[in-house]
């Protein structure tokens, strides 16, 4: 009988505990050296209390929307009472179950996944915020790897000892990069969502968290199918830790993504060119206004508060507006181009177009990064000529094409150009800038940037000077006969003898019915009679800052000036005389809410109440018998009259203008509480309508402040004023005429050629 051998457990438990504990002693050790910055530079103390966040700098409008940002990276951070509950659980459920259990390194998460390869991460939510904040984008080496992760681990439990458990979901979701500029949860619910993070529902806020495990693999807009399989697993996690019943991660599980992509770029959104004028204010504002330390604050990363005067609704009813009306009439425009021989130009030679063109090529940045480059003017030009893929501006949406850049130049000039502004009077509050009809491809802004001749629509200041200066009637009557300015009198270079556009004189007209009816010869016997530089002084005393050389040829409009410029000033009509200057800004806060600043706008009594009130009595009469009678509704509908009839019947002041050859139209107009003006046209002179019945303000732009108005009406929230203009108390003037105001032809009666805007073309 063989004797067993004795086997000797206790050499095996010494041998088993012995390497348990070395194993421990060793990681210690490990841990030891990576909290002594062995496999790398910890962050500081200083550093863990402030870790290092590029904030966006938010704009938000008076109703409290935000309108757009200034970044480097698209983040604005929310505090975590503004998370939803539904989120938190979500998050929790998905990147760490025992969260609120550790502190920072899930040891029993680490057992499972060395155990079990493939079972999940232990990556907890602490970790994956240290990776993010301090130690960066994970090695593909081993060696570097494991002291990556040991770094990790030292950091993730000292921002444990450091920060509270909400505070730690809070900068990781705040933190976390959604793609598509979305750097934050904020900007990731606004962007797919389009809503607010405390708005998002339990599906939509699963979407989100499933696209933290690789926001690059599951993008939503590339991949939809597959975020919704990320999606629902979230959703299952969620059932598994009992957040809901089955049968509600059923129900779940089958709804649909329902994106609703809203991009935050600097050409997308509400207020784009206002944005950028807002912009470059800004960069001045931040030099004069240095922090405590002397530093200057950075727009892109400081997360200020910048709080505008824009109106977040009425800012996206002007710009449906513009896109309403504009998208009508370019087609009208394009047939018309289609029997122009040097489309889209009129009235210049070929040479002309050439150098149009080719001072359109220096402006565009592919010319200048060639130059920069040192390219060859030889190599430019066959650049040039070349043709090349290229996505392109149309009404009906982006459209990729192939075609040389010389083509794509000329392609856009036959795109007419819109601007509008609008401007509470009583405050100067600038409550709507739309500066161009796409900013993707039209960057030029026309509301302050550009400065185009104003035609008609610089008549009321004439009316106004005489009315300020001689107390005259919008009943007075003048002689409708020409009227000649001898040279010496004003220094001219000939004697100035304007005529009316429809070479119809005699008899005599009211003052009402001669602004009415625009008709110049009456314009130029009041100019003679207050002086130019009267009237100029007015108008820079209202609002205009351009220089205004004092001849008698601005009565007519023969001054280029901004819509911003025209607006403010008119203003000063509707604000009883007293000017107040244009504001953008309410104020400005720094990223915990401290008030920088604070604007006030500057005030200045112009003209006398009474004098105001005329005035606007004046060009009631434009709405009532003049140009202005579209608002009304009074005829049938061309075709190219967007939105119409409008059927207005509340008091409205207003002015059309139209330029030689129609290249400029204009239209100004005015209810007690804001005043809006308009302004259409090509991006050069030449580019215009062939005939004046498309070509004239009433056409152009009456149309797009017609429609901008009824949506500003139909919003009752916004209290846009429906009532008459306040009538002084001890109003002298009489403005009662009893002659009824006669329809003149400063319009056309919806057929082309049959009756012409008297106008504003005869300089």
């Amino acid at each position: 009988m063989t004797e067993k051998k004795v086997v000797n457990f206790k050499k095996f438990i010494k041998w088993f505990w012995g390497i348990v504990l070395g194993g421990i002693l060793f990681i210690c050790f490990l841990f030891l050296l990576a909290s002594w910055g062995v496999f790398g530079t910890l962050p500081t103390f200083e550093e863990l209390e402030n870790p290092e966040n590029n904030l966006a700098t938010e704009i938000i409008s008076t109703d409290g929307k935000t309108i757009g940002k200034y970044a480097v990276e698209n983040r604005t951070p929310i505090r975590y009472k503004d998370l939803p509950n539904n989120l938190i659980k979500a998050l929790v459920s998905t990147e760490d179950e025992r969260f609120y259990e550790h502190s920072g390194i899930d040891f029993r998460g680490l057992a499972r996944a060395i155990s079990k390869p493939g079972s999940g991460g232990a990556s907890t939510i602490t970790q994956q915020l240290a990776k993010m904040l301090f130690t960066g984008k994970a090695s593909r080496s081993i060696l570097p790897r494991i002291g990556q992760k040991l770094k990790e681990w030292v950091v993730a439990t000292k921002l444990e000892s450091q920060y509270t458990k909400q505070e730690i979901i809070t900068m990781y979701l705040n933190k976390y990069d959604f793609l598509n500029r979305a750097v934050g949860i904020r900007s990731a619910s606004r962007i797919y969502f389009d809503k607010e993070p405390k708005d998002l529902k339990v599906h939509e806020s699963a979407m989100l968290v499933g696209m933290l495990k690789n926001s690059s693999y599951f993008n939503p807009l590339r991949r939809a199918e597959l975020v919704k399989q990320r999606r629902n697993v979230v959703l299952k996690q969620m059932e598994r830790n009992e957040h809901f019943t089955l049968a509600v991660k059923d129900s779940l599980q089958k709804l649909p993504l329902n994106l609703k992509y809203t991009p935050e770029t600097h050409s997308d959104g509400l207020a784009t060119y206002f944005r950028e004028h807002l912009r470059d204010y800004l960069k001045t504002w931040v030099k004069n206004n240095p922090k405590a330390n002397g530093e200057s604050y950075n727009i892109y990363r400081d997360g200020l508060k910048i709080f505008v005067t824009i109106d977040s609704r009425m800012q996206q009813y002007a710009q449906e507006a513009v896109t309403e009306h504009m998208s009508n009439l370019q087609k009208y425009f394009f047939d018309e181009q289609k029997r122009n021989k040097q489309a889209p130009f009129y009235d210049i030679e070929k040479s002309d177009i050439n150098k149009i063109i080719n001072r359109a090529k220096k402006n565009t940045d592919r010319y200048k990064k060639m130059k920069k480059a040192g390219k060859t003017d030889k190599e430019i030009e066959t650049s040039f000529k070349t043709k090349k893929e290229m996505r392109v501006f149309t009404w009906k949406g982006d459209r990729d094409t192939i075609m040389t850049p010389y083509d794509s130049i000329r392609y856009y000039k036959y795109f007419l150009r819109s601007g509008l502004v609008s401007i509470e009077p009583q405050t100067g509050h600038i409550k709507a800038w739309v500066g161009g009809i796409n900013n993707k491809y039209f960057k030029y802004d026309a509301v302050e940037q550009q400065k185009r001749q104003v035609g008609s629509t610089f008549k009321p200041f004439v009316y106004a000077t005489a009315i300020n200066q001689l107390k005259l009637s919008p009943c007075d009557k003048f002689p409708n006969t020409l009227y000649t300015i001898p040279k010496e009198k004003y220094g001219m270079d000939d004697d100035w003898t304007p005529k009316n556009s429809d070479g119809k004189y005699g008899g005599e007209l009211t003052l009402k019915q001669a602004l009415a009816g625009s008709v110049n010869v009456i314009t130029a016997r009041l100019i003679d009679k207050v002086s130019p530089i009267n009237v100029a002084r007015l108008a820079k005393s209202a609002g205009v800052s351009s220089d205004i050389q004092a001849n008698p040829s601005i009565a007519l409009g023969a001054l280029d000036l901004s819509l911003l410029e025209m607006v403010s000033a008119y203003s000063t009509f509707a604000n009883k005389g007293l000017r107040v200057s244009p504001m953008m800004l309410m104020r400005i806060e720094d990223k915990n809410g401290t008030v920088l600043e604070d604007f006030i706008p500057e005030t200045k009594e112009v003209l006398s109440e009474e004098s105001a009130y005329v005035i606007l009595n004046l060009m009631e009469g434009v709405t009532q018998g003049g140009s202005g009678t579209r608002l009304r509704g009074s005829f049938p509908r061309p075709k190219y009259l967007t939105g119409y009839p409008y059927k207005f019947r509340n008091p409205i002041a207003g002015k059309t203008g139209t330029t030689q050859n129609q290249s400029d139209g204009w239209f100004m107009g005015i209810v007690p509480n804001l005043a809006t003006g308009v302004w259409t046209g090509g991006e050069d002179r030449s580019i215009h309508f062939a005939g004046i019945g498309k070509g004239q303000g009433a056409s152009m732009s009456l149309p797009t402040w017609g429609i901008y108005m009824r949506k500003c009406y139909n919003d009752k929230t916004l209290n846009i004023s429906d009532k008459p203009f306040e009538k002084p108390a001890d109003l002298s003037i009489n403005i009662d005429c009893t002659k009824v105001i006669e329809t003149t032809n400063d319009e056309t009666d919806g057929t082309d050629g049959k009756k012409e805007e008297g106008n504003d073309t005869d300089f």
